[in-house]
């Protein structure tokens, strides 16, 4: 089906993957992202309703050409209409590819009836395999609860299930090789992303994070890493491991940016259309939705929105300047 109002900004991409956070709530407290003590969330009332999440969700499909909807957070098995989302993106369009970007905590008792919903797949953060480390970055005892959780993805069908790991100096970077064996014994696709200045406290440091490169030296020291041809709009460059079939990836965001071929557009809990993890500026939809917008009405302010994106994200620009949101009321 044509877009009546393709989402295509200045720079000639087109947006078709929606990203769409449903809660900046999170039951972990990662250092990387939040401080111990937690964050101020977003107000109920600010938050859109599950009706409201559809009808947008339902406009992206049907006038701006949207194929793939990721559900995110803060930590979206949080939320509790959670199930009933997914059914519903499924029935407006059943060839729109549904996924889940999750903590993996709460899979064991959800896995199955997300997967009855229409969820074919996910992502699930694990940056190590250590209980006491995991401990250590989460601040939460919880490790085996994820491990728990990604079995019961896997026997529900919930495939191929993407580990992404964030790998901390000096934390757990020294575990990169191990992390990779385990994901191929489990038969999941493990992806490794650099530490992205979208914490809370503002303490990313450049001079600190792991890089791409670094990365990408410590595996080939255990493996022979071949490059694939076929990335296309991915955010992670694929390597096959020893001659395959198994595959690790690895998402530079900062180092080796893949800003050019983005086809990404975000949604925020509070219904803030924004073009990138790391834009300061949002367009209101919530206010058009609760104003009485028509679909048509919104879909144009959408692809107006959209029209605005920048070509890069900017942060090897001197004047960069860390996003006020933190990542948890993005939307990963």
């Amino acid at each position: 089906m044509t877009a009546a109002y393709p989402l295509v900004d200045t720079h000639g991409r087109v947006a078709t993957d929606l990203r769409v956070s449903l809660t900046d709530r999170c039951n972990l407290r990662c250092d990387y992202c939040m401080p111990p003590e937690g964050l101020d969330w977003m107000p109920h009332s600010e938050v859109l309703t599950d009706d409201e999440v559809i009808r947008l969700v339902r406009i992206g499909i049907e006038y701006l050409g949207i194929e793939t909807v990721r559900f995110t957070g803060g930590e979206p098995l949080l939320r509790r209409g959670l199930a009933s989302i997914i059914a519903a993106t499924k029935a407006v369009g059943p060839k729109v590819e549904t996924s889940l970007t999750t903590n993996a905590l709460g899979l064991k008792h959800t896995a199955r009836p997300l997967a009855r919903a229409g969820l074919d797949r996910l992502n699930a953060s694990l940056d190590t395999l250590d209980p006491k480390v995991y401990e250590k970055i989460t601040l939460r005892d919880r490790h085996a609860d994820v491990i728990d959780g990604l079995a019961a993805a896997r026997d529900a069908g919930l495939g191929p299930i993407k580990i992404n790991a964030v790998l901390l100096r000096g934390v757990n970077d020294h575990e990169a090789p191990d992390l990779v064996r385990w994901a191929m014994g489990e038969g999941f696709q493990i992806r490794f992303i650099e530490q992205m200045p979208l914490d809370a406290q503002h303490k990313w440091d450049r001079s600190t994070f792991v890089t791409a490169d670094e990365t990408l030296a410590m595996l080939s020291e255990h493996f022979v890493l071949t490059p694939r041809e076929d990335r296309g709009s991915a955010p992670a460059e694929r390597f096959t491991i020893d001659g395959g079939p198994h595959t690790v990836g690895i998402i530079g965001s900062i180092t080796r940016p893949f800003c050019a071929d983005c086809n990404r557009v975000r949604l925020t809990a509070d219904g803030q259309v924004r073009n990138c993890l790391f834009a300061r500026e949002e367009s209101d939809l919530r206010a058009a939705l609760r104003g009485g917008a028509n679909d048509e009405e919104i879909a144009q302010r959408w692809a107006a929105a959209v029209l605005t994106k920048r070509p890069g994200h900017g942060i090897d620009d001197p004047s960069f300047l860390q996003p006020s949101r933190p990542m948890s009321a993005i939307g990963g």
